[in-house]
């Protein structure tokens, strides 16, 4: 499983159905309580990354610059698909995760979740369309993922299928305030194992996952009485001392972006070692003791110091959070982004970076517990007033997808997953290690100095991760010169999982 932008999957044409989810109580006011739903279920708070999330939904739609994502992934079905069969997987599946059911609101000041009754669920299977070409139906789950993905109106996702005679692609589609890149491997797991038990006459399991509603009002329940004089800030504040005093570590490399704007994005997805390198890559980490991800965080470190940034590296990196409470098959928002330092000054080896790199870590893991968006409004307020982050930040993300749940299976169902963003100012780089190696997927601020800057990037750091798995060393010099640009080519579903 890896991510790459929607524009780049070269998904066969077919048959195109969706699945419209309504409650079948409609509409229903909340009481004088607060209740809300049949059942008489209460208004849930709200995370602090759903609240951020859904106030900068609100200030853009007030505003008329509508601040708009998404997240998606696909999956494969073989043989002809029973459609009542999938229906019930994806109904189980809804109903299994109380988030998704959840309609958000505000409420004297606060957001509020009022969940939907699991019950009171149905879905209603709509005939969309017919293509014959993939470029038309690619454009169309394009086009149809951002007009239907909308912060402000219920639900907060899309569900759908592209049918041909032999097989099917399903496809979710979910704005950010509902899932993480996480969650993705669970609906994959989850849809195919009920549309499998289905078929064989066995009903879904519907005892329902550990809810994200429950993380959230635990988290605020923590949290939201702290002040700027918590010790437990100590961190962040640390942090910002040695940056200057900046909350946010700035993208240590030229752009071309201009104070206060955002501009439409360039998303783009390429592969840095093919398996068997990766498997070397691995050992070359292990060897000095650290990680894949630290080795690629070293390298990324070294890049950047070698292109013109500094040689201690500043950085926002986010971490999972489904582990400190068996939220391992749940569905939400389990991301705390934290900031991580570390020294990848010129004159050290490998070994020493990966040193700094894990220490680094080490101490990031040790202050994970403040929520970051909490930690936002408290030390950086008037940053945290506005609608993005204040200028082009320095953001590193990697999922090891072969350890994600339904791993075992992914070859045979060739999961995807897809982000997007209407607009940027800055650059964000994910990292993904599948059976297949390791990939990058980035999404930038589109301007002619900021594709000459990725585009370098990407080429020094992927020299740099082949030598480090040739030599276990930084010792190559790194080519910094922009090479030129290629054509962008689909990637075939059909050959996930293969050898080459």
């Amino acid at each position: 499983m890896r991510q790459f932008p929607l524009e780049m999957h070269h998904m066969a044409p077919g048959r195109v159905v969706e699945w419209r989810l309504r409650s079948t109580a409609g509409a229903q006011s909340p009481g004088p309580d607060g209740a809300h739903g049949a059942d008489g279920a209460a208004d849930r708070r709200a995370s602090f990354n759903q609240d951020k999330h859904f106030t900068v939904a609100e200030e853009s739609r007030a505003a008329d610059d509508p601040t708009a994502s998404w997240i998606a992934v696909t999956f494969e079905v073989a043989g002809p698909l029973d459609e009542d069969a999938l229906t019930g997987a994806l109904l189980a599946f809804v109903r299994r995760h109380e988030v998704l059911r959840c309609e958000f609101r505000r409420l004297a000041g606060e957001l509020s979740c009022a969940p939907i009754p699991a019950a009171e669920l149905a879905l209603d299977t709509v005939p969309v369309a017919d293509f014959d070409r993939t470029e038309e139906l690619t454009r169309f789950l394009v086009e149809r993922f951002k007009r239907s993905i909308d912060t402000l109106s219920w639900p907060l996702f899309t569900m759908g299928a592209v049918l041909r005679e032999d097989s099917a692609t399903v496809y979710l589609a979910f704005d950010h305030i509902v899932c993480d890149g996480m969650s993705m491997p669970i609906v994959v797991r989850e849809v195919e194992n009920d549309y499998e038990a289905l078929l064989r006459g066995e009903l879904p399991d519907p005892a329902p996952a550990p809810s994200y509603i429950d993380f959230a009002e635990e988290q605020r329940g923590r949290y939201l009485s702290i002040d700027a004089d918590d010790e437990r800030l100590g961190y962040w504040k640390q942090f910002m001392a040695s940056g200057g005093g900046e909350f946010f570590p700035r993208f240590p490399l030229e752009l071309g972006v201009e104070p206060g704007r955002m501009y439409s994005i360039v998303n783009e997805a390429s592969p840095l070692l093919d398996a068997a390198e990766a498997e070397v890559f691995e050992k070359a980490c292990l060897a000095v003791d650290g990680k894949p991800f630290m080795g690629v965080l070293a390298a990324v470190a070294v890049c950047l110091r070698e292109a013109g940034g500094p040689g201690v590296y500043r950085g926002f990196m986010p971490v999972s959070e489904r582990g400190r409470a068996g939220w391992g098959n749940s569905v939400g928002w389990f991301v705390n982004t934290m900031p991580i330092e570390f020294d990848a000054s010129p004159g050290r080896d490998f070994s020493q970076v990966m040193t700094s790199v894990r220490e680094g870590f080490n101490e990031m893991i040790d202050h994970l517990d403040v929520p970051f968006v909490r930690a936002w409004e408290l030390l950086a307020p008037r940053e945290f007033a506005a609608r993005s982050w204040p200028y082009p930040v320095n953001f590193f993300s990697y999922i090891d997808m072969r350890k994600c749940p339904g791993a075992e299976r992914h070859e045979e169902w060739r999961p995807t997953s897809h982000v997007w963003s209407a607009q940027a100012n800055g650059a964000c780089s994910w990292f993904q290690r599948d059976a297949d190696g390791l990939h990058m997927n980035s999404i930038y601020s589109d301007t002619p100095a900021a594709r000459r800057t990725m585009d370098g990037f990407l080429e020094a750091l992927r020299e740099t991760v082949r030598e480090i798995a040739r030599h276990g060393s930084l010792r190559r010099p790194i080519a910094l010169t922009p090479p030129r640009r290629p054509a962008r080519t689909p990637l075939d579903v059909a050959s996930f999982g293969r050898r080459g």
